[in-house]
């Protein structure tokens, strides 16, 4: 089994800067073929901020598009997510998720447990 760990979040003012982390572990059964950034806001339902593929290919939400940066290490199996600019809104709590090829099923997925980033004033 996968297992995701974050790391980064904090408080941030709005308009500074902050590096989420997360490395996966424990994936000797498969292969990460995805990683990527979601979050949860206070009444809000889960939503995917940026995701990267093996080969690089990104996605971005729209909310967030030329403010993060998402990135991965293949090797290491890890992904970054450098956040600037940042404002109020993106207050949340940002979870690390993982898709991962296995033999059976064809596809798991992993989540991390969270880390919170507040945005003040």
């Amino acid at each position: 089994q996968v297992q995701l760990a974050e790391s980064g979040g904090g408080l941030v003012q709005v308009g500074g800067s902050l590096r989420l982390s997360c490395a996966a572990s424990g994936s000797a059964g498969g292969s990460i073929i995805g990683m990527g950034w979601y979050r949860q806001a206070p009444g809000k339902q889960r939503e995917l901020v940026a995701e990267i593929t093996s080969g690089g290919s990104t996605s971005y939400a729209d909310s967030v598009k030329g403010r993060f940066t998402i990135s991965r290490d293949n090797a290491k199996n890890t992904v970054d997510l450098q956040m600037s600019s940042l404002k109020p809104e993106d207050t949340a709590v940002y979870y690390c998720h993982a898709t991962i090829i296995t033999t059976w099923p064809r596809r798991r997925d992993a989540w991390g447990q969270g880390t919170q980033l507040t945005v003040s004033s």
